[in-house]
């Protein structure tokens, strides 16, 4: 028999809230089987397990979610794999360019700091150096 998990194994296992497990369902990331009085508890299957996995790793790559299912819902597809990693290396591609624009802002936002930190110092070296000759 097949592992399953409830909602609360899958938040205690991933550090997560019940409920942000419950967003990326609505999301169409997880798919839990439903069971007990009116289908109110959710099951979740080693494939759903998976798929959590992959979309928090999607996740702090800095993927969006619609990117994540997208390229996991290929993962379920039986396709070929090649289609699956073109897809997934487009989408690399377009973040990296992304992380290496914010990184060259961080770049110039750190030089104007440190251009007016310098600026500062020796502004408080003269004050205290006119304060002294006084």
């Amino acid at each position: 028999m097949a592992p399953t998990y409830t909602i609360s194994d899958l938040a205690k296992e991933f550090d997560l809230t019940t409920r942000a497990i419950r967003f990326y369902e609505d999301m169409g990331l997880l798919q839990p089987a439903r069971n007990g009085p009116a289908g109110r508890n959710r099951v979740y299957s080693a494939r759903d397990r998976t798929r959590l996995r992959l979309t928090l790793r999607a996740k702090r790559l800095g993927l969006s979610l619609s990117e994540a299912k997208e390229i996991i819902d290929l993962y379920d597809s039986p396709r070929d794999t090649g289609v699956q990693l073109r897809k997934f290396l487009d989408v690399l591609v377009v973040h990296r360019r992304q992380l290496e624009d914010q990184m060259a802002d961080l770049r110039a936002n750190l030089e104007e700091v440190q251009e007016h930190e310098k600026e500062a110092r020796d502004l408080l070296l003269k004050m205290e150096k006119k304060i002294a000759d006084n």
